[in-house]
């Protein structure tokens, strides 16, 4: 199919599902064009539908999350999401920001861009994981931008721009196998050259984090650092031996085996990544119930085996004076991969790479490293300046998990201000 004609075809698929602002489209040019969200009111009817037809399975047998999701936390969450919840609260978040599509390597992205009053404002390009979206970086925009509302300097700002990744949210699916971290990275490199930043730096976690190692070793002109909140710092006999089953390599400091431990525990816990890695398109159930979808992307387990202890206490609270996670944020991002169908296409990024996961992977480029506390594993010091030779920016912060941004976000633009000053 021609590009153009595919383009359109895209857009006008996507324009069934989400209204669109109307504009000429000419995939050809490399045209930026607006993007607005506008859910009909007969998907939001159909979506409260689903959710009260749900067909519940019995209570699980024992007394803990061992076995999943619990049934009483699935209910009651169902319930306040097909009564209470309210998703034109959280497409009018979105909407507070400049939102655009463009035709990059014949997909259409959706991406948020704030650029700064300030006047040398450094670019930013942050990119989400999963399940994550663009709602986890929407606390910390303002602060980025304009630093000097929210406790900074003028010499603190940045222009932001945060992508949704192909096959997530509001950008398009990919029709084709190949769209892993690596060509994300290309991608965002292009979108950045795209909006006329010729120099920029590039924040990631979750899948983020993968796609930002990428882009180090890729090394585009113009790339001046990189800032990960999860770190990929494993040496290659640490990662061996957590690959075997092996105890841990001696000779190990007590900060380097309490990681080691902490990694041992997440390999016992990531079963959902090893499916998604393997049999993607089998996941029909998260395509065809809102519940199953919610219940999919709810389950990740801390070190006791109970609920991640931000999503847990999210599911319960109404608000939030400190920045964490509240239920409608949590159904915010559960909504977005329900209307917009990406349960099944967001997970093909697993079976999409091939690669190792918290291994080294040879950055050589200038890095900042923000360790936060409820992460997969606290990235010690010692393996940190072993991956990263180029280490600009070290710091483990006090408080946060894996969703840093979404979680602490004044601790997280605090963090990003710091690590990227040696660069601007």
């Amino acid at each position: 199919m021609p590009v153009v004609s595919r383009a359109l075809l895209a857009v006008a698929t996507l324009a069934t599902a989400i209204s669109l602002q109307p504009v000429q489209v000419d995939a050809a040019s490399g045209e930026i064009r607006p993007y607005t969200v506008k859910v009909p009111d007969e998907q939001l009817a159909e979506m409260r539908k689903r959710i009260n037809e749900t067909r519940w399975p019995e209570k699980e047998t024992v007394s803990d999350s061992s076995q999943g999701v619990p049934l009483a936390t699935m209910r009651a969450l169902s319930e306040y999401w097909a009564k209470e919840y309210d998703w034109r609260k959280g497409e009018a978040k979105l909407n507070a920001y400049p939102q655009f599509v463009t035709e990059i390597d014949g997909l259409d992205i959706h991406f948020i861009h704030v650029r700064s009053k300030h006047k040398d404002a450094l670019p930013l390009v942050i990119n989400h994981g999963w399940p994550g979206s663009v709602f986890e970086q929407l606390k910390i925009i303002d602060p980025l931008v304009n630093p000097t509302a929210h406790g900074g300097k003028a010499s603190d700002a940045f222009h932001v721009v945060i992508p949704s990744m192909p096959g997530y949210g509001f950008s398009e699916k990919p029709d084709s196998t190949g769209w892993g971290p690596e060509r994300m990275g290309r991608a965002w490199h292009e979108l950045m050259q795209r909006l006329g930043y010729t120099k920029y730096v590039a924040q990631g976690g979750d899948w983020g984090a993968f796609v930002v190692d990428q882009m180090g070793l890729q090394k585009p002109i113009g790339l001046l650092a990189v800032h990960t909140n999860m770190p990929a710092t494993v040496p290659a006999d640490v990662d061996k031996a957590l690959l075997a089953g092996a105890p841990a390599p001696t000779g190990m400091t007590e900060e380097e085996n309490r990681a080691y431990q902490q990694l041992v525990r997440t390999f016992k816990q990531v079963d959902y990544a090893r499916l998604m890695a393997t049999r993607p398109q089998t996941l029909y159930g998260i395509a065809d119930s809102p519940v199953g979808l919610a219940a999919w992307l709810l389950d990740h387990n801390d070190a006791d085996g109970q609920p991640a202890d931000a999503v847990a206490k999210a599911l319960t609270r109404t608000s939030s004076s400190t920045g964490e996670l509240t239920r409608d944020e949590i159904l915010d991002n559960i909504s977005l991969y329900w209307l917009t169908n990406t349960g099944v296409s967001a997970s093909r990024l697993y079976w999409e790479y091939k690669g190792g996961f918290f291994n080294t992977k040879g950055v050589t480029i200038p890095v900042a490293v923000s360790v936060f506390p409820g992460e997969q594993y606290e990235a010690p010091l010692s393996w940190t300046k072993r991956a990263y030779p180029n280490l600009i920016h070290y710091n483990k912060v006090e408080k946060g998990g894996h969703f840093a941004a979404w979680e602490q976000p004044a601790l997280f633009v605090e963090e990003l201000r710091e690590s990227f000053k040696s660069v601007r």
